[in-house]
């Protein structure tokens, strides 16, 4: 499957929340790049985070980020061989 360049946004977006928390939200304001905008409320509408601009991450989306956080971590770490 490719990865077309709105789910790397959606991604790049869903990794700026804290994944050791779900008490942590962001602001996307409207200045900000359009592609981050629409990709915030791609989010929404996916109904992983609370609000269209940002909010706070749903239950399904916290669990979203922190698997993200740990493949980040799993495809930045040294291999041990």
């Amino acid at each position: 499957m490719p990865m077309s360049q709105e789910l790397i946004a959606e991604l790049k977006v869903l990794r700026l929340f804290d994944a050791t928390t779900s008490q942590t939200g962001l602001k996307v304001h409207s200045d900000a790049d359009p592609e981050l905008i629409a990709a915030t409320r791609r989010l929404h509408d996916k109904q992983l985070i609370t609000l269209s601009d940002g909010g706070y991450l749903t239950p399904l989306g916290y669990e979203s980020s922190v698997h993200l956080q740990n493949l980040l971590q799993i495809l930045t770490s040294k291999p041990l061989l």
